[in-house]
């Protein structure tokens, strides 16, 4: 599978392979409103297990740097590097946006160096039933790939998406969806809980805005060893439970074939990741989290 379809749920959004670039604010933004025995949980029981009301996700900008951690058969790079930084602002109050940028450099056994750049803008209101995203895929300074949509939950469950590039469409998604916050607060309301497998249908707007993903997340015990990064050394992560999770992305009806890709992180409960590993089959990517900064915001008026 090609390694630009991948997305990063750690909440927030990626910005940049080149120093110094700047965060791409979301136009959609703030305008919205518009083998051990798994214990599985379903959407219902984590609402009695560990509200995902009382979740609480902390604003802020992170960057990762990429490497190439595993590479397997002849097709798959000799060399990768790159960066992932990301921007998750927002609250229960306002919703949340997500800004990203991912860049990277792949080196194949032969031929030129392949670049991928990868923006996507993104707002989810926080009731987790509208999702505005704007996505752009560049491959080796090409033509850009853009992805403009809205997606909604209507009140018989059903998930509605209007799409405005790449081309317009309307369409129906099933239902029992989430989108890309609610999914990592759900994970984190999972592990809160002591679960340790939790399944559910995920949108967020990508691969041309008309795929839905089954995923598998699998959770593990929880940590709270030293961690080697002297980013993620800040007095706000101290001290605070995290867990290493793993989330398989599955086409849908395809479970059978195994996942399209995986990722892999450390979670801590307030929704920062550390520890990145993106699988995508032939080669895994390793994300080391160079920089993190607290975004301050006012508290929310609910």
């Amino acid at each position: 599978m090609s390694y630009s379809h991948a997305r990063l749920l750690i909440s927030g959004a990626f910005i940049c392979l080149v120093a110094g670039g700047a965060v791409v604010r979301a136009e959609a933004g703030r305008t919205a409103p518009d083998q051990i025995k798994p214990d599985h949980v379903k959407m219902d029981q984590l609402k009695d297990a560990s509200p995902t009301e009382a979740i609480s996700l902390t604003p802020h900008r992170a960057v990762y740097e990429l490497s190439l951690s595993k590479s397997v058969g002849a097709k798959s790079p000799t060399a990768a590097h790159g960066r992932i930084a990301f921007d998750f602002t927002g609250s229960p109050c306002e919703g949340y946006v997500q800004n990203f940028r991912q860049m990277t450099e792949l080196q194949p056994a032969e031929g030129p160096t392949r670049v991928s750049d990868m923006l996507s803008a993104t707002f989810e209101d926080s009731d987790g039933k509208t999702f505005d995203f704007k996505m752009q895929t560049r491959v080796d300074n090409g033509l850009a790939e853009s992805i403009d949509g809205k997606a909604v939950k209507s009140g018989r469950g059903a998930l509605l998406v209007n799409l405005a590039k790449p081309k317009r469409s309307k369409l129906e998604l099933g239902d029992d969806v989430v989108f890309p916050t609610e999914h990592l607060k759900r994970i984190i309301a999972a592990a809160e809980a002591g679960k340790n497998l939790l399944e559910l249908k995920v949108f967020d707007g990508s691969d041309t805005g008309e795929k839905l993903f089954e995923t598998t997340t699998y959770i593990g015990r929880p940590i709270n060893t030293p961690v080697p990064e002297k980013a993620a050394q800040i007095g706000e992560l101290a001290g605070m439970t995290r867990w290493p999770v793993s989330i398989s992305y599955f086409e849908t009806g395809k479970k059978d074939e195994g996942p399209s890709y995986i990722l892999a992180f450390d979670l801590y409960q307030n929704g920062i990741s550390r520890a990145l590993k993106l699988d995508y089959g032939d080669f895994i990517l390793s994300g080391e989290l160079s920089s993190l900064d607290i975004i301050n915001e006012s508290a929310c008026a609910k």
